[in-house]
């Protein structure tokens, strides 16, 4: 058969396959999952991060992991956002001093908020007709929260490493910001997709196999980097048109819009993954 004869065939035969996830996403009850957690990741995002930075600045003591977290606010925000949420982390950080054990797990309380809807979510596609209840959710979900945690201060800890053995090998007292780039990079994507393999198969209130997971969450992390991409591009569209509409709270609309849309990339991906398991 030549080339022209099959790609229609290949085209079809792809199209069957990502036709359900395609028909799932466009559901209305998708979309209300989806909003309810790019909202939870709205509330969560800002106290998780004043755990990871004071962790880092006054428990660690790394200057150079608190310049990481800051190059991962520019990295993965458009620079505006980035700068906005890096300088205010900053400034809450500092105004609130060192955090108490019982202040960190107060806003980890508050950072976990984002797991009940994901488990919800993730329920209806593996068709569990019954959710965990909330206590036992909110244990569960304290645990991912302190795991998910440990994983991103383990990355950020890694990259200030790597700066000083930068620093160490090409004898400079600087390390050019391409090179802390890519280890951060090095260390982020790995955890991203294991993070997502470990929400995937966690989450759902059922026993899930794991090895259909693994690929799933290596294209869904792929995805979500490429997405991120996409947003960094349109950014300055974007935040213009945003600060037009919605003034002074552009950027929580602009996290709230990369949130909704990441959430949709995960919750096709666990579509996709159910029905191959089905």
């Amino acid at each position: 058969m030549s080339p022209s004869h099959s790609l229609p065939t290949r085209v079809r035969a792809g199209l069957s396959i990502w036709r359900p996830t395609l028909f799932y996403l466009g559901q209305t009850e998708t979309h209300v999952f989806a909003l309810s957690i790019a909202a939870s990741v709205l509330l969560s995002f800002f106290p998780f991060l004043i755990v990871i930075e004071s962790l880092c600045r006054y428990t660690l003591r790394l200057p150079g992991a608190v310049a990481a977290i800051n190059l991962a606010l520019m990295d993965y925000f458009p620079a505006e956002i980035g700068s906005f949420i890096a300088r205010n982390l900053s400034n809450a950080v500092e105004h609130s001093g060192p955090t108490q054990i019982i202040s960190v797990l107060l806003l980890l309380f508050t950072a976990n908020g984002v797991f009940e809807p994901l488990e919800v979510s993730l329920n209806r596609v593996w068709g569990v007709a019954e959710n965990r209840s909330y206590i036992k959710n909110q244990i569960l979900s304290l645990g991912l929260i302190f795991f998910c945690g440990f994983l991103v201060l383990g990355s950020i800890v890694l990259t200030a490493n790597d700066q000083q053995l930068a620093r160490e090998l090409l004898r400079v007292q600087s390390v050019p910001i391409w090179v802390t780039w890519l280890f951060f990079k090095l260390a982020a994507i790995p955890i991203t997709v294991f993070v997502l393999f470990f929400l995937y198969w966690a989450l759902p209130n059922r026993r899930i196999p794991a090895r259909p997971l693994i690929l799933v969450s290596l294209i869904v992390g792929l995805a979500l980097e490429l997405l991120r991409y996409l947003f960094l591009l349109l950014g300055p569209f974007l935040i213009a048109k945003l600060a037009r509409e919605y003034g002074p709270f552009q950027y929580s609309v602009a996290i709230l819009l990369l949130s909704f849309l990441s959430a949709m990339v995960v919750l096709a991906g666990a579509e996709w993954s159910a029905r191959r398991v089905e």
